[in-house]
């Protein structure tokens, strides 16, 4: 059963391979796709980019490294469809579908347009968590709940004209249309995000969303209910009010009863309270209802832990089930690490935004390869790793290169072409344009 289960595995990654090479990529599409496996089976750390070019699974020169990026085209939009379906719902029949955002510090980059001032956890500016480089919205699937995989299905580089939300609202609506209403119907489908998504600029436009959301709200919130009905018989001059009862996230004689209340113990935090509110919504949006669940843990302690806020836009559904999936949206944190440590995701230097955004499609690519390859490669651990059952992506990076080797690869091996023609004689060389960093407003 076990030799079944992993020709079966095999398989899958060898189609996924195919069809990537097949579709995925438009000009330069060798050289991107060997480009992708030295990517993929490299555990080395890397000091430069063209040193991918040195893996055995790269038959070209360095140059082709670059040329692969600079030069090459690649359907996105087709790669988003492909991927949304490749995702499969957990053992409860949903999917939880985190949202975030990360940073690629670039603050050397003098002539690469469109660099920002953006939040991220590298403190390159003062000790402010602010660094001068691109910020890009990623929509992930928790392919295994707990674990370290969870993979993105959909990347994109945010313009100094859009904002965080907004890219994300466009992110969420871009794969819903490429997942497909049947999938979206047969089960649900909740997008996660963080404080940043808590708010009517995430829930508003969303409302109408086949998707699920749930955010952390702040804790100094102030909603309102729905209005009371009213008489019109007796109604005065003026429109109907759009706010009702005040709830103050800090004043609990604000709180009407909840309509869900659980009190339960957890293994890992202790005694939990769970409350859950309906129809409750923000002052600048009265069209947007949400529910909110206020949940504080390790209530056996003297001093317990305090209380987080979540916004939840979607059908009625158990509150300690929603708490148990926004847990899950820390691996999406995990993932991004793991993106850019061990597939060197920020490590180039391009000249291009389309060079960083063709870069940013094959290291999504090779998170995808890795995850398909889990159950296939052998542990290899170095001298002093202990052995591991369930492989984690370093792991399965340190033994894909046997695998790759046993299936081969779609891409036509290199022709000789000569020597390169060089600078054109007499061709002036102008000094690249240089660009000021773009500061956004509040939005």
């Amino acid at each position: 059963m076990e030799t079944k289960t992993t020709t079966q595995q095999i398989n899958r990654l060898n189609e996924f391979r195919q069809v990537i090479y097949a579709c995925a990529f438009w000009k330069e599409q060798d050289a991107q796709f060997e480009l992708l496996d030295a990517l993929s089976a490299t555990a080395r750390a890397l000091r430069s980019f063209p040193e991918l070019s040195l893996s055995p699974f790269f038959r070209r020169q360095w140059s082709s490294a670059y040329a692969a990026i600079e030069r090459g085209r690649q359907d996105r939009e087709w790669l988003t469809r492909y991927l949304s379906q490749q995702i499969r719902p957990n053992s409860e029949g949903v999917v939880l579908l985190p949202l975030d955002m990360s940073a690629w510090p670039r603050p050397a980059a003098a002539t690469l347009p469109d660099r920002q001032y953006v939040r991220s956890s590298t403190e390159d500016v003062t000790g402010e968590d602010i660094v001068v480089g691109q910020p890009y919205s990623l929509l992930g699937w928790v392919a295994e709940p707990g674990a370290s995989w969870t993979l993105p299905v959909r990347g994109m580089r945010i313009s100094s004209e859009q904002t965080e939300v907004a890219a994300g609202v466009a992110q969420v609506r871009a794969f819903c249309q490429a997942r497909g209403a049947a999938a979206l119907q047969r089960h649900l489908h909740i997008v996660i995000g963080d404080g940043k998504y808590g708010n009517h600029r995430f829930f508003g436009p969303l409302r109408t969303s086949p998707c699920a959301q749930l955010a952390r709200l702040r804790c100094n919130r102030v909603l309102y209910g729905r209005p009371a009905p009213q008489d019109k018989s007796k109604r005065g001059p003026g429109r109907p009010p759009k706010h009702g009862a005040r709830f103050d996230f800090q004043e609990p004689e604000t709180w009407p009863a909840p309509e869900q209340h659980l009190t339960f113990e957890d293994a890992e935090h202790g005694r939990i309270d769970i409350r859950y509110w309906s129809d409750l919504h923000a002052l600048e949006d009265a069209d947007t209802p949400f529910a909110v669940l206020r949940i504080q843990t390790h209530l056996e302690q003297d001093t317990p832990s305090d209380p987080e806020w979540l916004g939840w836009q979607g059908p009625d559904y158990p509150a300690d089930k929603l708490w148990r999936y926004y847990l899950e949206r820390p691996t999406l944190e995990q993932s991004i690490r793991w993106r850019k440590q061990l597939l060197h995701w920020t490590l180039p230097e391009f000249q291009t935004n389309e060079a960083a955004d063709n870069w940013s499609t094959l290291v999504t690519l090779a998170q995808w390869q890795l995850y398909l390859a889990r159950d296939c490669v052998p542990d290899q651990p170095l001298p002093w790793q202990s052995p591991q059952e369930d492989l984690t992506p370093r792991r399965v990076q340190q033994g894909l290169w046997e695998l790759f080797l046993e299936v081969g690869t779609p891409a036509a091996a290199p022709k000789t072409r000569g020597n390169s023609p060089g600078w054109p004689q007499g061709k002036p060389r102008r000094r690249s344009q240089r660009y000021e960093v773009v500061k956004k407003g509040d939005p």
